[in-house]
């Protein structure tokens, strides 16, 4: 379209103008008009919303509203994605023919998920719901919004919950300790995945009335789940551990399941005054660390869930774990050091909380701890970031330490001090940098002295952030200005130690253009408060105004 019609047009592709890159999917201002004018263009390809259609953010939000249900929570939208993330290790449940129902309904809404089943860590994903274009048909949002709330939430967590195990393991007269001791060890390797405990394990002979005594021992002793390690492989029903089990007061539900390894399991319960313990025959896969179907029948046991014989038969499905080196084995599931975020879950951001200042434009009062809305600055600023899906704050300290950190005190915050404070703040930077772990993807630059800034503002940024496709430094602006926090990658992390001067970061922004992503929020990121003057003006703006959720 014409430059003259396209003012509000959402843009097709990125272009470059004078001031920099404008990015797909922006919202084209009267400034961004003139920009792309000034660069000679005369027409450009941008799509505008008909009547009916919801933008692909209010869109992703309103469908992942109803598909979020106990134990996950969902990222802000960006760019027409929403995520859903485990709130607490657990089961994933989610309704694979739900899931297709949903992406059935328009070719505009997609929905994708975790296998059902899924064991998964906090903050893992569990779902992304994308628009595809840059609209969706209200009739089809509101469809598919229905679709994943009727019957419950589409994707929720049964978490797990705190399971006492118990282990008994026959011997033959050849049998070496060493294989006993392997077997518990990889048991209590498991039992702490799923937030379980071992009592001590049971040693006897593999013989059905020994092996019987060391069952019900274990129930007295309090175990929620009974597992049974034999000498030798378990052949039919009759064999030494299934007719330990039946001794000891249980039955047999089910020999075999359709999942390699894991295919000699056996599945069985006992009757007990606390009710139903599971009793499992263990195969001998269950030694290895390597996954197996062991490990799916555990992670629904800890999670509260049942586990019957239909729900051994349907595991066929993707049962095969056999020699599939992209499967992640147990013993790799440690999560990864953080070069960039992990696809799977939600990025870890940290976020430095620079209150080291002078104040010195302020006069003879300290402005981080000057009352905004009846509480100190630096405590505002730092309640907005504990609402926000960042971690836990980590303040920097350095003029009126003992002040500034008796202003936050009661706040679960971290703190690291910085003597060099005169320097500027690019010494404050510095030491907080160093001061992260190597836990984190990135890194919210927020000043103290910016009372306007609210959770909602950093969530959206954080939601923005996907060095995968291209976002690893997220800007926010408003009205086309730039703001902060800015979100860095940890990939800058060595360079933006390496500033020097009272100047931060903002610098590497036009020296790494490729990587930024500019987000559109409210204008408590414009306003930073440097004098009384300022901070008088922002009381009067605020008067009536709400603080962070």
């Amino acid at each position: 379209m014409a430059l003259g019609e396209a003012e509000g047009a959402i843009l097709a592709h990125s272009v470059r103008a004078p001031s920099g890159a404008l990015k797909k999917g922006r919202a084209l201002s009267a400034a961004d008009i003139a920009a792309l004018a000034a660069a000679g263009l005369e027409t450009v390809v941008a799509a505008r919303l008909e009547d009916g259609d919801a933008p692909e953010d209010e869109a992703a939000a309103e469908i992942a509203a109803a598909a979020r249900g106990p134990g996950v929570s969902a990222s802000a939208p960006f760019a027409g994605r929403a995520n859903l993330y485990a709130e607490r290790a657990g089961v994933a449940l989610v309704e694979a023919a739900r899931v297709e129902a949903v992406n059935r309904i328009d070719e505009s809404v997609t929905v994708a998920t975790v296998a059902p089943y899924a064991a998964v860590e906090a903050r893992r994903m569990l779902a992304t719901i994308k628009i595809i274009p840059f609209a969706a048909p209200r009739r089809a949002v509101a469809a598919a919004a229905r679709a994943a709330a009727e019957g419950g939430p589409l994707a929720r967590v049964a978490p797990f919950a705190p399971k006492t195990i118990g282990l008994a393991m026959s011997r033959l007269p050849g049998t070496r300790e060493s294989v006993l001791d392997n077997t518990r060890r990889t048991v209590r390797e498991r039992a702490a995945r799923v937030g379980a405990r071992v009592l001590e394990d049971r040693r006897v002979a593999h013989d059905e009335a020994a092996l019987a005594e060391a069952i019900a021992a274990l129930v007295a002793d309090g175990a929620d789940i009974v597992l049974a390690s034999g000498a030798s492989a378990v052949v039919d029903r009759r064999d030494v551990v299934p007719a330990a089990i039946e001794r000891a007061g249980g039955r047999i539900e089910h020999f075999g399941m359709p999942v390699d390894p894991g295919n000699l399991l056996l599945l069985g319960a006992l009757e007990t005054p606390r009710g139903r313990v599971p009793a499992i025959g263990l195969p001998g896969c269950a030694r290895s660390p390597k996954l197996n179907g062991f490990d799916w029948v555990l992670e629904r046991l800890a999670a509260d869930l049942e586990v019957r014989r239909e729900d051994v038969i349907r595991m066929g499905a993707g049962g095969l774990l056999k020699e599939i080196p992209a499967r992640p084995q147990p013993r790799d599931r440690a999560r990864p050091r953080a070069a960039g975020p992990a696809a799977a879950r939600m990025p870890r951001i940290a976020a430095l909380l620079l209150a080291a200042g002078q104040s010195r434009r302020m006069g003879p009062v300290n402005k981080l701890l000057a009352d905004v809305g009846g509480e100190p600055m630096a405590r505002r600023a730092a309640r907005a970031l504990l609402a926000s899906k960042a971690m836990r704050p980590l303040v920097v300290t350095g003029h009126e330490a003992a002040r500034v950190r008796a202003a936050l005190d009661g706040l679960d915050v971290g703190f690291v001090h910085n003597p060099d404070y005169a320097d500027g703040l690019s010494a404050s930077l510095r030491r907080g940098l160093a001061a992260l772990g190597d836990d984190c993807d990135g890194a919210l630059v927020c000043l103290a002295d910016m009372p306007g800034v609210r959770a909602a503002d950093i969530d959206r940024t954080i939601a923005a952030f996907d060095p995968l496709e291209g976002r690893a430094i997220v800007a926010p602006t408003c009205r086309g200005k730039r703001g902060n926090p800015v979100l860095w990658g940890a990939r800058f992390f060595a360079q933006m130690a390496a500033v020097s001067g009272d100047v931060g970061a903002r610098h590497l922004i036009g020296e790494n253009a490729e990587w930024v992503c500019e987000v559109e929020v409210g204008d408590g990121v414009l306003a930073d408060i440097d004098t009384a003057g300022a901070l008088a003006a922002w009381r009067g703006a605020a008067t009536g105004t709400a603080g962070p959720p």
